[in-house]
């Protein structure tokens, strides 16, 4: 993995040479103040036009086949076809099988998820706060691939570390209640941590044991902590008024 003209860098991942990744870092854009530069969500008080250009510029820079499907994210499990709505469409994910198409997801301590499977003909971009993940929006997203899931890969990308996600009990058991499989609930009782009343949270672990509770086990990322990387990431719990990363997946056209 390498930062790509300091606006973004491509996933280190052995998807097939024609599906396309890319994680924007928050240098190389053109927004101020507490957005400082490469904001692309439109929600949260940056200037509309400053976020388009953002957004052309982006595009451009990855020569994209489509302009992205920007979602109107929800913390839900909601997932599209990114070729059957429009921008704005409520959803924490979308998928596609169209080389015309960009899945998309914004986030700044939520985890991106890009998905692909072994033939590089679909991929999908999800949303996964710990309210959808705890939920089974990767389950959801799985059950959009008509492979098995141990033909699939994913890329966990920048999230908020383990060391800065302190979380209460009702946490825990959400994620306990997802499945009552003895590895699972191993992996989610070692993915706490014991801090003063309450947790610490891993979210990459905790991806990691719905993915391997559902059967996908190549995984990959999951080592780039948001709040601990300010020059690169933006942080709602660091900074609170902040922009949004953009995690990306498609398919390039022969």
């Amino acid at each position: 993995m390498s930062d790509s003209v300091n606006s973004y860098f491509t996933p280190d991942w052995p998807v097939p040479a024609h599906v396309k990744s890319a994680i924007t870092l928050r240098s190389g854009g053109i927004s101020e103040g507490t957005y400082f530069s490469n904001n692309f969500a439109t929600h949260v008080g940056d200037d509309p036009a400053v976020v388009d250009a953002n957004r052309r510029e982006l595009k451009a820079l990855l020569t994209l086949p489509a302009e992205p499907l920007w979602l109107e994210q929800v913390h839900g499990t909601d997932l599209v076809d990114a070729k059957s709505v429009s921008a704005g469409h409520r959803a924490d994910g979308s998928y596609s099988s169209d080389s015309s198409a960009v899945c998309a997801v914004l986030t700044a301590d939520c985890l991106p998820i890009l998905l692909c499977n072994c033939q590089g003909d679909k991929v999908a971009a999800v949303h996964a706060g710990w309210r959808g993940l705890a939920a089974g929006i990767l389950a959801k997203a799985i059950s959009r691939f008509s492979q098995n899931a141990d033909q699939l890969m994913v890329y966990l990308g920048p999230a908020i570390g383990a060391t800065e996600f302190i979380v209460g009990d009702e946490v825990k058991t959400a994620f306990l209640q997802y499945s009552p499989e003895i590895d699972y609930q191993r992996a989610v009782e070692a993915a706490f941590y014991v801090y003063e009343d309450r947790f610490r949270a891993d979210l990459f672990a905790l991806a990691r044991a719905q993915l391997s509770c559902l059967g996908v086990h190549a995984v990959y990322g999951g080592d780039l902590c948001t709040v601990r990387n300010p020059s690169r990431f933006y942080s709602f719990r660091r900074d609170v008024q902040t922009g949004r990363n953009a995690s990306l997946i498609w398919i390039a056209g022969g």
